[in-house]
């Protein structure tokens, strides 16, 4: 069974940079897409980021691109998000999920239930505030 943990939120001032780390554990293959989502008060789930391996595929929203930059430790089962030129929008609490479907559906897969991936973390607390 898949667990995934994520690690390094906190508060930030705007303009600063946080790292969002995931670890997983049991069953996690290669071919396996793992990334980010993320949840703002009041707001619909937003898929962030997403990689995977075998392939070299990736995918960052509109929102974070040019800022966020997602890589992944094989070795580790570890997923880093770098988060660069924060801004208060991007308060939010984020989520590691990582299941089958490729990254090319990761946009798609915030709307849809959680049960479409295979394990989701806890969720960890970013704010973004001065």
């Amino acid at each position: 069974q898949l667990q995934l943990v994520e690690s390094g939120g906190g508060l930030v001032q705007p303009g600063g940079s946080l790292r969002l780390s995931c670890a997983a554990s049991g069953f996690f293959p290669d071919y396996y897409a793992i990334g980010w989502f993320r949840q703002a008060p009041g707001k619909e789930r937003e898929g962030v980021s997403c990689v995977k391996s075998n392939d070299n595929t990736t995918y960052n929203a509109d929102s974070v691109k040019g800022r966020f930059t997602i890589s992944r430790d094989n070795a580790k089962k570890t997923v880093f998000l770098q988060m660069n030129s924060l801004k208060p929008e991007d308060t939010a609490v984020y989520y590691c999920a990582a299941g089958a479907p490729p990254c090319s559906l990761w946009g798609a897969l915030a709307s849809m239930g959680s049960e479409t991936l295979d394990a989701w973390g806890q969720g960890i607390l970013v704010t973004v505030s001065s």
